[in-house]
């Protein structure tokens, strides 16, 4: 909500309530592109529906090309935006467990709470089991602090690590991401076909 903030369109107090609003509108196309069934989620990994892998890039290349085109036209100052700090070892076992539970419960966290709030039993198993173990984590802080707060690289991003100008690093990442979507729609088509042989 920076940008909003800094150019006065929106106060830090209503700034929650257009968050609010973002929010349940996120939850509702996720709900609508069927992303709240674990069966088109679980399709992911079985290289059959890469509907997640598709909405996801997308919106990731919709964020950045907005962020960047603002922040050209002097609309957004980036150094308002927030970049959470990396750390290494902890991320990657982070994102390993992540997988894992994404693996075996057919949800991530965003899309599990839209499975809940459809009144789906696994969404809210997933959502119980999310907090579950947040709570195990807050109790458990002081035994993994060293380990959470090891090889810390602060908050960087692609262009620095990189030293590329932000630019290059944007078209790099929209042609990679057109090249993903081409690649999907493949292997999609050819596992479409596989069941359709397969098919009496």
């Amino acid at each position: 909500m920076a940008p909003l903030v800094d150019f006065g369109f929106i106060t830090p107090t209503t700034g929650l309530v257009v968050a609010l609003g973002l929010g349940l509108a996120f939850g509702f196309f996720l709900e609508r592109g069927g992303l709240g069934n674990a069966r088109k989620l679980a399709g992911q990994f079985y290289l059959t529906d890469l509907t997640v892998f598709k909405v996801m890039f997308a919106a990731v290349v919709t964020a950045m090309l907005g962020l960047f085109w603002l922040a050209q036209l002097g609309l957004v100052r980036l150094p308002l935006v927030f970049v959470p700090p990396t750390f290494v070892l902890p991320q990657l076992v982070g994102g390993l467990v992540f997988g894992a539970g994404f693996v075996v419960g057919g949800l991530c966290p965003g899309t599990s709470c839209v499975a809940a709030s459809s009144g789906r039993l696994d969404g809210l198993a997933v959502v119980g089991g999310m907090l579950l173990g947040v709570l195990a984590f807050d109790e458990g802080y002081p035994v993994v602090r060293t380990f959470y707060e090891s090889t810390p690289l602060g908050s960087v991003t692609i262009p620095e690590m990189l030293r590329a100008p932000r630019g290059l690093v944007v078209a790099g990442v929209v042609a990679a991401a057109l090249a993903g979507f081409v690649v999907a729609e493949r292997i999609e088509r050819r596992a479409r076909g596989g069941a359709g042989a397969v098919a009496p």
